[in-house]
């Protein structure tokens, strides 16, 4: 393990997520990786969007199907975090943080199934405790930030616009350096400072 410290944020969509890594100073870190990864296994049709796959086939056949999902969903984020990981040996990745959606949870399959705005819910939910238990699997913790939070908190832990902050970066990264990127790296930046 090296001795630098880092977190490792994440911003997801249908099926895949932005990495981003932070090191060094939780005053002012440094991207160290960026990264899109893919959570949903392309060969199983459907996975991409499992929710709405699910409301195609019926209640019994959803929960079959989604499982298979869940469990390559969970074994593609475990393999890629554990290869970002290996790749910034030289620093101690302590913790991850995963942007989250203020929504409430879906409730049962059948009332997801029966609205197009839990399942689309419920897609999100799914791919982000893909991610949650990849990082379980490597042993860190996951610090879940919400996402309409995540600016104010930042503001408020290191009193600086770190939106304008995080977007300076691109001067040094070079482009693209996406909303997706900025936002993941400033999650990972929050954990790294313990907030």
């Amino acid at each position: 393990m090296g001795s630098i410290p880092a977190a490792i944020g994440f911003r997801v969509h249908s099926g895949w997520a932005a990495l981003v890594a932070v090191a060094g100073s939780p005053a002012s870190p440094a991207v160290i990786d960026r990264r899109r990864i893919r959570i949903a296994d392309p060969s199983v049709r459907g996975s991409v969007q499992p929710y709405h796959k699910a409301e195609e086939l019926g209640v019994s056949k959803a929960r079959e199907f989604l499982d298979q999902c869940a469990k390559a969903s969970q074994a593609m984020a475990k393999t890629a975090l554990r290869g970002a990981i290996r790749e910034l040996r030289q620093h101690d990745v302590e913790v991850c943080a995963v942007l989250v959606g203020s929504g409430r949870p879906g409730g049962t399959l059948e009332s997801i199934l029966a609205s197009h705005a839990a399942i689309h819910s419920a897609e999100g939910d799914f791919f982000r405790h893909s991610l949650a238990s990849a990082a379980a699997a490597c042993k860190l913790p996951v610090r879940k930030v919400k996402e309409k939070e995540l600016l104010d908190l930042a503001r408020a832990k290191f009193h600086m616009d770190v939106n304008q902050h995080v977007s300076q970066l691109r001067k040094t990264l070079g482009s693209p350096w996406t909303q997706d990127e900025k936002l993941a790296a400033i999650a990972g930046w929050l954990a790294l400072a313990g907030g």
